[in-house]
């Protein structure tokens, strides 16, 4: 290893146990979708107290933040995207309080050599990945020109294997909601108009469509209200769906046909509709494949045993993640870290409990040491850069 590679593995393994302390703090206080103000706070003041410049609130998000160190010498500028949201219920069920750890103890470690090599670092708090009011606000940070001056963006995702980034489904997350008159039920029928008929025709309208739809088109949703009580009309009804595609051009078209079905059951019923987004809308990750191997070139150097790198990687792309929406404009990853010895779903109880355990709390160190390998052979090699960037046009010109 070089004399770089070394300070930044033994500055890992010797501050390793604050960030394992944090992401136990962070397991245990989990704060969903823009509501993670504790979980913001803590990682943006670590970040601070390491010579971070902060900015927080950003951009329309308040547990959002954005912390900088720019180097002496002029350089590459490289952003470490973190997540520390939960899921409504069941907590850290898919690792996020692991994930913005990865990010910043390798953001905090390439400073320990970035003087030397000249450039910037950059770590964004991202909230709500999972979703929710306003979720998924990387799509915000892409919005609001947080990308334009980044030459690429690194994070890693807690999974069963280690792997290279999988691709993933855009996804639109809709609510629909319809009006009609109420009305009692036995007495009074047809001075009613039912919300829930013409929200009973949407479901199976859309249900019908799916026939019709591209195979890699996936929406499911949920009936959020369905009226009061079984004798009044009910005049007000609501439904939650996620509309998923392999790209967005698809999912566009996909938009379009399901909110003609749901304006369709307003007009049958005599009823009216709302239609749209209640978050940011996610786009397919673009996979820029040499970006990657760069980051896969490490693992024997951090002890990554070969029997626990990916071995189904067609599994991990039915997804979403927000971290598409970054890989639209500029190359980017999210590999996948091992925290169980055993397969298990995310979202679950099993994921949950990995997250916490110490194979998780471990692969904190394994993650910070490969992301800022990967982050520092970007800064040293101009060249290998460029080809990053050249793979990333190319990946986009084709699309999923």
């Amino acid at each position: 290893m070089t004399n770089y590679q070394e300070t930044i593995i033994q500055y890992i393994d010797q501050h390793l146990p604050i960030y394992q302390e944090i992401a136990k703090d962070l397991h245990d206080h989990p704060e969903t979708c823009n509501q993670e103000y504790r979980s913001s706070k803590i990682l943006a003041d670590q970040l601070e107290s390491q010579g971070f410049t902060l900015t927080r609130q950003v951009p329309g998000h308040e547990t959002a933040f954005d912390a900088r160190y720019i180097s002496e010498k002029p350089g590459p500028t490289l952003a470490f995207l973190a997540e520390y949201d939960a899921l409504p219920s069941i907590g850290h069920a898919c690792g996020h309080n692991l994930l913005g750890n990865y990010s910043l103890l390798a953001a905090v470690a390439l400073k320990e050599v970035i003087d030397q090599i000249g450039g910037e670092i950059r770590v964004y708090g991202t909230p709500g990945e999972e979703g929710g009011p306003n979720g998924s606000s990387k799509a915000s940070f892409v919005r609001h020109g947080y990308f334009k001056d980044v030459d690429a963006a690194l994070c890693a995702h807690p999974g069963y294997e280690y792997g290279e980034t999988a691709t993933g489904l855009a996804n639109d997350p809709v609510d629909i909601v319809f009006h009609g008159v109420s009305s009692h039920a036995a007495a009074a029928p047809e001075l009613g108009k039912s919300a829930l008929d013409a929200l009973i025709l949407a479901f199976n309208g859309i249900n019908a469509l799916r026939l019709y739809l591209p195979k890699d088109v996936n929406i499911h949703g949920i009936i959020t209200n369905g009226g009061k009580a079984a004798n009044v009309i009910p005049d007000y009804t609501s439904a939650r769906f996620y509309l998923r595609a392999k790209n967005r051009s698809t999912l566009n078209e996909v938009y379009q046909r399901v909110e003609n079905v749901v304006k369709g059951a307003a007009l049958s019923t005599g009823t009216t509709h709302e239609f749209g987004l209640f978050q940011n809308a996610v786009d397919d990750i673009i996979v820029t494949p040499t970006f990657d191997q760069v980051f896969s070139s490490h693992f024997d150097k951090v002890g990554i045993p070969k029997k626990d790198i990916r071995k189904d990687p067609e599994r991990f792309k039915l997804g979403s993640s927000d971290v598409g929406n970054v890989s639209q404009v500029i190359p980017t990853i999210q590999p996948t870290i091992s925290i169980s010895d055993d397969p298990i779903p995310a979202h679950s109880e099993e994921f949950k409990a990995a997250a916490r355990s110490q194979k998780g709390l471990d692969s904190i160190g394994y993650a910070a040491k490969l992301l800022a390998l990967t982050a520092l052979d970007l800064l040293e090699d101009p060249d290998l850069l460029a080809r990053i960037k050249a793979d990333h046009k190319e990946s986009l010109k084709k699309g999923n």
